[in-house]
C-alpha cells in the first residue's frame, strides 16, 4: 500500500507515483510547468484524490502542488476580479517555498472596451475609462500581492483581448501607449504582455518590451499565429524570463473547444505540431538561460496534466 501524508486540511494523501517523481527529476530547475487554473473535477484520480464540494481552490491547491510535474500555476480567475489579501493568504499557506504563480491582471485594466459579459451591466460594450490605469493596477492588484503573496508572485500577465475595427490602434501608437504604461509600473515585480491582436506583433511592440524587461507571452490562441511562428519573429524573448501559455489550438473557437474537451479527464486530440513548437520554445529559452514558465490549458488537447506529462516525456527522450 502507498504511504500517506497528513496535510494542512487534515486529509491524508497518497505519496506521488514514483514514475512521476522520476519524470520530474529530468527537468532543469529553471523550467516550470503548470496549468491554467486548477479546480477541475476531471482530474480526480490523477492530480486529486480527495473529495471536494465545489471548487475549494485553496484546498485543491494544496493537493495540486504535490503533483511532481507542477512548479507553477496560473491564477486565471484574477482576470475577472483581483483576489483580495485573504484569498492570497489562503493560497500562500499551502504553497511550498519557491513556488511561483502566474497571475492574470484584472480586465478592468486591460480591456479597451468592456465585453458584453453580464458582469459589466450598463457598461457592457462601452469604452473602458480605466484602460491602462496605473493607479488602479497598483491599488487593486499589486497592493494585496505585496502584502500577502510577495514570496509566490511570479509574472503578472496583462492579457489584451483582440482589438478590432476602430478599437484597433496603429502599431506605433500602441507601442507608445504601452511604453507610457510600463514606464509607470513599479519595478519590484515582473510583468508579461499577452496580445490577442496579431497586427500588433511588430518590432515597435518588441522594442518596448525589451526596454522595460517585460516578457512577450507566447500564446496559442484562436486568432494568433502558431507558437513556432511567434518564436520566428526574432524579438519575442525580450526579458530574462519566458512565459508560454498553451491555451487552445489556432483556428478553434473557445466554445467549440469546451464542447470538444469537457470534462477534461483525458487527452482527446493530441497535437504533434503544438508539442513540437513547445519543445522548440523550451530549448530556445533554456539556451539563453531564461527562467521558463509553461502553462497549459485543458482546452489545448483535453487534459492539461496529460499534455504536460507528454511534454516532459518528450524532453527526457531528447
Amino acid at each position: 500500500m502507498p504511504s500517506t501524508q497528513t496535510t494542512m486540511f487534515d486529509d491524508p494523501l497518497p505519496e506521488p507515483p514514483a514514475e512521476l517523481v522520476a519524470l520530474a527529476r529530468r527537468l532543469p530547475p529553471e523550467l516550470r510547468f503548470g496549468t491554467s487554473t486548477w479546480t477541475y473535477p476531471g482530474w480526480a484520480g490523477d492530480v486529486y484524490h480527495r473529495r471536494y464540494k465545489g471548487a475549494e481552490p485553496a484546498r485543491r491547491l494544496e493537493e495540486y502542488v504535490r503533483y511532481p510535474l507542477f512548479r507553477t500555476v496560473g491564477i486565471d480567475s484574477a482576470f475577472y476580479e483581483p483576489p483580495g489579501e485573504h484569498i492570497l493568504a489562503a493560497y500562500a499557506k499551502v504553497l511550498p517555498p519557491g513556488f511561483l504563480c502566474i497571475s492574470k491582471v484584472w480586465d478592468r485594466i486591460t480591456a479597451k472596451r468592456f465585453s458584453h459579459d453580464k458582469r459589466w451591466g450598463d457598461l457592457a460594450g462601452q469604452l473602458n475609462p480605466d484602460f491602462l490605469n496605473v493607479r488602479l493596477f497598483q491599488d487593486a492588484v499589486l497592493t494585496p500581492y505585496a502584502k500577502a503573496f510577495r514570496d509566490h508572485a511570479g509574472p503578472f500577465v496583462f492579457e489584451f483581448q483582440a482589438m478590432r475595427g476602430k478599437d484597433r490602434p496603429d502599431p506605433i501608437a500602441w507601442a507608445d501607449q504601452l511604453d507610457g504604461f510600463l514606464t509607470a509600473l513599479p519595478d519590484d515585480f515582473r510583468y508579461a504582455v499577452e496580445l490577442r491582436t496579431p497586427e500588433l506583433l511588430t518590432e515597435f511592440h518588441g522594442d518596448v518590451l525589451r526596454r522595460h524587461g517585460v516578457a512577450h507571452v507566447f500564446n496559442s490562441w484562436t486568432e494568433m499565429p502558431s507558437l513556432g511562428a511567434q518564436l520566428a519573429l526574432g524579438w519575442t524573448m525580450p526579458a530574462p524570463f519566458v512565459v508560454v501559455r498553451a491555451l487552445m489550438r489556432p483556428g478553434l473557437a473557445y466554445r467549440d473547444s469546451i464542447q470538444r474537451f469537457e470534462p477534461y479527464d483525458r487527452i482527446r486530440e493530441p497535437s504533434a505540431e503544438i508539442r513540437a513548437d513547445l519543445s522548440k520554445l523550451m530549448v530556445a529559452a533554456l539556451k539563453e538561460r531564461h527562467e521558463t514558465y509553461v502553462v497549459v490549458n485543458n482546452r489545448l488537447e483535453g487534459n492539461a496534466p496529460g499534455t504536460i506529462r507528454a511534454l516532459v516525456e518528450r524532453w527526457g527522450e531528447a
